[in-house]
């Protein structure tokens, strides 16, 4: 059935909860890196005005950007609960999303899973069975980068002529952020047509017995929706979540290549203590006859992923970081050294999903070592916001007598010790440089006097008091003052 047609009158929104309070950025008082109230507010409105350049392949101008996963959480929760405004109806949907967020420990080891055997009761009520088993999934799991990643081998696959889907976790401002199609988010018109019919039909089988889907797994089963309907996509490509192994989105059972990319500690009430527990949950979407890419991993990580491959018969094959001279002096789409790692398994992976479907024969072989045209188009305008992103304020810029002292705010969505150290490192090599940074976001010319101030996600860290230091300490030996 048809997104448009069929779906009962939907129902009465629930209550709006009241907006969240302002928490304060945990920041040791002894670090710069604390933004006065007035500073963050006044960031709130540049990031809401900032519009980045139009996206190569988009037929219309990208809407402003507002980064919120790495501002206070505050501002996340505004966006989660509909500050970019759009029609009565959508905020509407918003309120419908808004109640399906579940406020529980989720690190209930007496509910492992968290009853993920409810996902293929969802499945059936929304008759999504077969629509899923039909699609050519590339499926990344990761600590670090897997959203890069799925970024990257989208647009490869976008530049050799397919039609995309990419379902991405989390969003900035707005929540259609996580559904791309062809490059682009889902129109408004769409989502809320698409929602209303998986809404419907869940609140009509739902109960005592089988509740509503969490957020996110509601989330997972929209875009399960939308990629198989619609849109017809040829590839859908698919970040995790969560994990792995209970992750909405394994419910993909054959999936065309997946991927895990690089992994440390993150999430370790819910994956565990270690890297052997936290690898064990990635390598749960590796799967018998699908073949299986990594980077390269600490040791004992590397040993799970290998005996979970080998349990299932497959191998799982290590790819190196991209050699930048494969781009033919093209830079990547997103900033920093580390986005190499993150290219060359998006690459292994666009490549053996090319070969696995008989399109091989579409991309032109060079002979001197390069990679294909259309991969490093695909590599080259690849785009997502909030990842060592640069945001000028030209208002100040243009009031400033001097015009070598504007205010530039670095962004990035770094929330983990390792994450935290490769931000540092960044924001130490492209403050020094007085030179156009490349890639889809320029980096504005800045003096001696300019205004730098670095903000990153620091409401997901794992003890702050100790990370921030390590922070500071990585940009003070990269020469770097905050």
């Amino acid at each position: 059935m048809r997104a448009s047609g069929g779906a009962s009158p939907r129902p009465a929104p629930p209550k709006r909860s009241a907006p969240p309070t302002t928490t304060k950025l945990p920041v040791p008082a002894s670090s710069s890196l604390a933004m006065p109230a007035p500073r963050l507010a006044h960031l709130r409105r540049l990031l809401s005005l900032h519009s980045p350049p139009p996206h190569p392949l988009a037929p219309s101008p990208v809407r402003p950007l507002l980064p919120s996963s790495i501002l206070p959480r505050a501002m996340a929760g505004a966006a989660q609960a509909g500050a970019a405004t759009g029609s009565a109806e959508y905020e509407e949907v918003l309120g419908c999303l808004a109640s399906l967020i579940k406020q529980k420990v989720r690190a209930d080891t007496g509910n492992r899973g968290n009853q993920w055997e409810l996902m293929a009761k969802y499945l059936q009520i929304l008759e999504l069975e077969e629509p899923i088993a039909r699609l050519k999934v590339v499926h990344v799991a990761g600590t670090k980068g897997k959203g890069s990643t799925c970024t990257f081998a989208e647009s490869i696959l976008r530049s050799c002529g397919f039609r995309t889907g990419l379902f991405t976790s989390p969003h900035l401002i707005d929540v259609r952020e996580r559904f791309r199609l062809d490059g682009l988010d889902i129109s408004e018109e769409k989502f809320i047509r698409y929602f209303w019919w998986c809404w419907n039909k869940l609140k009509v089988k739902t109960g005592d017995d089988i509740p509503m889907p969490a957020y996110f797994r509601f989330l997972a089963l929209l875009a399960f929706k939308i990629f198989s309907d619609e849109q017809q996509v040829d590839v859908a490509v698919l970040e995790v979540g969560l994990g792995g192994k209970y992750d909405a989105t394994n419910v993909v059972k054959a999936p065309v290549v997946c991927g895990i990319s690089s992994l440390g500690y993150d999430h370790m009430e819910i994956l565990g203590n270690s890297l052997v527990e936290i690898a064990g949950e990635k390598a749960g979407i590796v799967k018998k006859g699908v073949p299986a890419y990594t980077v390269p991993q600490p040791e004992e990580a590397m040993s799970v992923l290998k005996q979970r491959a080998s349990e299932l018969g497959v191998s799982i094959r290590i790819v190196p970081p991209l050699d930048p001279r494969q781009l033919e002096d093209q830079p990547l789409g997103l900033h920093g050294e580390h986005q190499y790692m993150n290219a060359g398994l998006a690459v292994a992976l666009a490549n053996t999903w090319l070969e696995r479907q008989g399109h091989l024969d579409i991309i032109h072989v060079k002979d001197h070592g390069t990679l294909p045209d259309q991969f490093i188009k695909g590599l080259s305008i690849a785009c997502l916001q909030g990842r060592a992103q640069i945001v000028p304020d030209l208002q100040v810029s243009s009031e400033c007598k001097d015009a070598s002292c504007p205010l530039v705010f670095y962004l990035d969505g770094a929330h983990s010790p390792e994450s935290m150290e490769i931000c540092a490192k960044w924001f130490s090599h492209v403050t020094k440089k007085d030179t156009a940074q490349p890639g889809p976001l320029e980096q504005p010319r800045s003096g001696i006097n300019s205004k730098k101030i670095l903000l990153f996600n620091c409401m997901s860290v794992r003890d702050p008091q100790i990370l921030l230091p390590r922070l500071l300490d990585t940009c003070a030996q990269k020469g770097t003052s905050t």
